[in-house]
């Protein structure tokens, strides 16, 4: 699969945007902030590394080719 092209609708992240927040606390809420916030962070942590391999990757196989 493309890791440029979307994920599917079905994936996790969509399932938590269909979910109704009326029945949680203030507390909840703010633990499910925290929660999202630092898989955010982990997120872009993961796309950061494969965004720094494939340059890694495509710099080695330029510098190869000639």
């Amino acid at each position: 699969m493309d890791e440029d092209l979307p994920r599917p609708k079905g994936d996790a992240a969509s399932a938590l945007v269909k979910e109704a927040l009326d029945s949680y606390s203030q507390d909840e809420l703010a633990t499910r902030i925290a929660l999202l916030e630092a898989e955010i962070a982990r997120v872009r942590a993961h796309r950061d590394k494969a965004s720094a391999h494939r340059l890694a990757a495509e710099a080695l196989f330029r510098s190869g080719s000639q």
